[in-house]
C-alpha cells in the first residue's frame, strides 16, 4: 500500500517548496528546522533527578 518516497516525488516536493517560499527563504527554513530538531533531541536526552528516581525498582 505505502511505498518509500523516490526521486520523482522528492523533486516535486522541492519544486513546490521553491514556488511557495522562494529560493532565498528555503535556507532559513532549513536552518530553523535543524535547530528545532537539535533542541528537541537535547531535551529528550536531559534527565531530571525526579525521573531517575521513578525508574528505580522498589
Amino acid at each position: 500500500m505505502f511505498r518509500s518516497i523516490g526521486l520523482p516525488e522528492l523533486a516535486v516536493i522541492l519544486v513546490v517548496a521553491v514556488l511557495l517560499f522562494g529560493g532565498k527563504k528555503i535556507p532559513e527554513l532549513a536552518k530553523g528546522l535543524g535547530e528545532g530538531i537539535r533542541n528537541f533531541k537535547g531535551a529528550m536526552r536531559e534527565e531530571t533527578p525526579a525521573s531517575k528516581d521513578d525508574t528505580k525498582p522498589s
